[in-house]
């Protein structure tokens, strides 16, 4: 199905965000804004060990502590709900149970043991204190590659080992490519874990009612429909009588897709106290509790002909899974092998990941969840291959890249990508940054003792992997009201749709409003991640939009005296085709389908229809190149251009696509230069704060030059997706970049994040003085 858009007034042009009003004016509605009557406030005792026994639970002090109504062990509270939802595949994983609070042993530090229900947050928190719980330290793991040798620690005893998966892909003929290689390179690669941080942490408010067994949850959570399907498991109660609402959520990056802890255990301590309850994670249990991303370490083999072309390539990776899985940790992980072979034209690849246990908190999908790692490990390769045939990096790309005649394009790896013209992105990225110019600069630099690079970074993503629904509605007064099953929280989503409706009945966007998030009258669909959002949420309300317009030019023709088939809607009137004179208003259409002695026969009363999209995934690219300078004496990386030229098909809103870009170029920074969640040797959190997990400020952020080419993806919006697409590319670039500064002196970069120290450390080894 292609729709096509009246002449448009809103779409492609820059609209101000119309969700941001209330944001600006403090009216948004977060969870720690709710408040219900009788609410009452949960916190948890969490453990401070990665791995032990649990000995004993005390909790004769807190029970009786000011305030307390309740506290609940693994023992109260486990008998009496389910596990935590997870989706890994049995064929191939072993899967442990999750439960809501800890027995018998905790796994990694910040797993919840204990629930103290009060009056307020802070009786609970002084209670959490008085819970007195007797441990037995064990041994933990915390090194994934150490975690899968025989005679490790066991996370999981049942299992006899620690391996959490293992899952294999090939494609072509590896054995033949790397057969006919006149060179085969290998390189390690790691991605470390980072943190989402995202500025709202998560929070619940759950509100049982006795009298007629409802249950309502506000939630800061991505997937209000799986969410309602997972309490309606975990606590028995029929979904038509859960009820789960979001609303405004500041930020989530992935993190507040899976189904955790304290969303059983919050809902069962409202059920089991008839009362509403509520809790709001801290920013240290936000880094210790919250799922982590990434964390993957790899071996990769190229294999190349001397003048640069390539053949295949092999991955054998690990992944840091954590202490359990989670929903979607696993899929981070396998879905990330059918994207390494990139933007390039191979004959052969195999591919295999290993899912390791760890005594850490479970990873999850992080900005990109899994595109991110493939796209480094290829970028890297290639760029570090590029050096040893002295070859330019980009001039290898180019020789290689799947050429714009050649889409459809099947890859090695079991993807076909939909479209792309990946040269003309490079290209244009390499005369944005002024390429040839830095190559000189870098020249004259090296003679004076600095040290410049430039990276590049050539990236292809796949997105839409989420099915929507839409309900539109135009009220009697030619108002229009849009309910979408996805579930935006910054994005900017509702101005993208505002636009689109706007445009497709020719009516002014402030005559559009959007509902979403709220299970009881949100249609069913996928939330929002994956860069989905727009393209099948926005072609769901499309669908329902032309559903709506069939029925208006039916009621049209009636009241013009016409044939349906003759009727046309152009700037919100619908006219007779060549007769524009003879015409009636969007309004009054509205009106009449509201009005029985207004309708033809054999329509009902009202303007509303639902419509459900089932996507083809789509595939975004894009070329960016990072030139940097690496001070000698201290090791700090100044980023001194950042070029990005992303393609996301057609654009309904180019400064929310900025937005999007932008963001996600900060966070690929971050990965690149600063972040990292780092345990100790013993498996103990050494980044609990923001004073130790450094995210990037605007002091570290350089200008980026931003700039789109546009190629079609072959749905009904031709749009493809935006929302993770820098930090899917951009984070290579700049340790490419740094690499690139270093390279003459013999330094290699092993792993991120790229810091002063790392660098500074790296010269010292070497015996590099300047």
């Amino acid at each position: 199905m292609s729709i096509r858009l009246a002449a448009a007034r809103y779409v492609g042009k820059p609209v101000p965000r119309i969700e941001d009003r209330k944001l600006l004016i403090g009216r948004g509605s977060f969870i720690d804004d709710l408040w219900l009557p009788r609410t009452l406030h949960a916190a948890f005792v969490r453990s401070a060990y990665p791995h032990a026994v649990i000995r004993s639970i005390d909790v004769s002090r807190a029970v009786k502590a000011q305030g307390v109504v309740a506290v609940f062990t693994g023992a109260d509270l486990n008998p009496r709900v389910g596990p935590l939802a997870v989706n890994a595949n049995p064929k191939y994983s072993k899967v442990p149970p999750v439960k809501p609070l800890a027995e018998r042993k905790v796994r990694y530090v910040g797993e919840p043991v204990a629930m103290v229900v009060a009056e307020d947050r802070y009786a609970a928190y002084d209670a959490v204190a008085l819970v007195e719980v007797g441990y037995e330290p064990l041994q933990a793991v915390v090194d994934p590659e150490e975690a899968l040798r025989p005679g490790s620690p066991l996370v999981h005893e049942e299992f006899g080992d620690n391996v959490a998966f293992t899952y294999t892909r090939v494609g072509g003929d590896p054995d033949g490519a790397f057969r006919s290689a006149d060179r085969v390179v290998r390189y390690r690669h790691t991605v470390q874990r980072v943190a989402a941080t995202p500025i709202e942490p998560r929070g619940i408010l759950a509100s049982y009612d006795p009298s007629t067994g409802q249950l309502e949850v506000h939630a800061s959570h991505q997937f209000p429909h799986s969410l309602r399907e997972w309490t309606s498991e975990a606590l028995g109660i029929p979904q038509n009588r859960v009820r789960v609402v979001v609303t405004d959520v500041g930020g989530a990056f992935g993190s507040k897709i899976p189904h955790y802890p304290e969303d059983v255990a919050v809902p069962a301590a409202s059920v089991a106290l008839g009362r509403p309850v509520k809790w709001v994670e801290t920013r240290r249990e936000n880094l210790s509790s919250t799922t982590h991303g990434r964390g993957l370490i790899a071996r990769v083999e190229l294999a190349a002909k001397s003048d640069g072309r390539l053949l295949g390539v092999r991955v054998e990776a690990i992944g840091d899974v954590g202490a359990y899985f989670y929903h979607l940790t696993q899929s981070v992980y396998t879905g990330m092998l059918g994207m390494v072979p990139g933007v390039y034209k191979l004959t052969g690849f195999e591919g295999k990941v290993v899912g390791a246990f760890t005594n850490k908190v479970p990873t999850a999908p992080y900005r990109g969840a899994g595109r991110p790692e493939a796209s480094f490990l290829i970028e890297r390769s290639v760029e570090r291959l590029a050096r040893e045939l002295g070859i330019d990096p980009a001039e290898l790309r180019l020789r290689n890249f799947i050429r714009r005649d050649e889409f459809p394009y099947k890859t090695v790896g079991g993807h076909e990508y939909d479209s792309g013209d990946y040269e003309k992105a490079l290209r244009r990225a390499l005369e944005l940054v002024d390429y040839l110019k830095w190559r000189e600069e870098q020249r004259w630099a090296r003679q004076e003792g600095r040290l410049i690079g430039i990276g590049i970074s050539t990236y292809v993503e796949v997105c839409n992997f989420a099915s929507q629904s839409a309900k539109v509605r135009v009220e009697p007064d030619g108002k229009v009201t849009v309910f979408t099953s996805t579930s935006p929280h910054g994005q900017g989503d509702l101005t993208a749709f505002a636009q689109l409706v706007a445009d497709y009945f020719g009516i002014g966007i402030e005559d559009v409003s959007l509902s979403f998030g709220d299970t009881q009258s949100a249609p069913y669909g996928g939330g929002t991640a994956g860069s989905w959002t727009l393209v099948s949420g926005g072609s769901a309300i499309l669908s329902a939009c032309e559903r709506v317009a069939e029925k208006m030019r039916r009621i049209a023709a009636h009241l013009l005296e016409a044939r349906p088939e003759d009727v046309e809607l152009i700037g919100g009137r619908f006219s007779v085709k060549g007769v524009p004179e003879r015409s009636v208003g969007f309004e009054e259409v509205a009106k009449a389908a509201y009005d029985e002695s207004e309708l033809p026969d054999g329509e009902e009363v009202g303007l509303e229809a639902y419509a459900h999209h089932v996507p083809k995934l789509t595939y975004p690219f894009g070329a960016h190149v990072a030139v940097v300078e690496v001070d000698p004496e201290t090791g700090r990386v100044d980023v001194k251009r950042a070029v990005l030229v992303d393609d996301a098909g057609n654009v309904v809103n180019p400064m929310l696509v900025e937005g999007q870009v932008v963001g996600g170029a900060v966070q690929a920074l971050g990965q690149a230069l600063l972040e990292e969640v780092r345990y100790g040797p013993e498996g103990n959190l050494l980044t609990e704060s923001l004073a130790d997990y450094l995210v990037p400020t605007a002091c570290e952020v350089p200008e980026f030059v931003l700039e789109r080419t546009v190629t079609p993806a072959p749905n009904p919006l031709g749009a493809k997706g935006v929302g993770e697409a820098a930090t899917i590319g951009f984070a290579q670039a700049v340790v490419n970049a740094v690499e690139d500064a270093l390279s003459h002196l013999n330094i290699a970069i092993e792993r991120m994040p790229v810091t002063p120290d790392y660098i500074w450390s790296l010269m010292r080894s070497k015996g590099v003085t300047l």
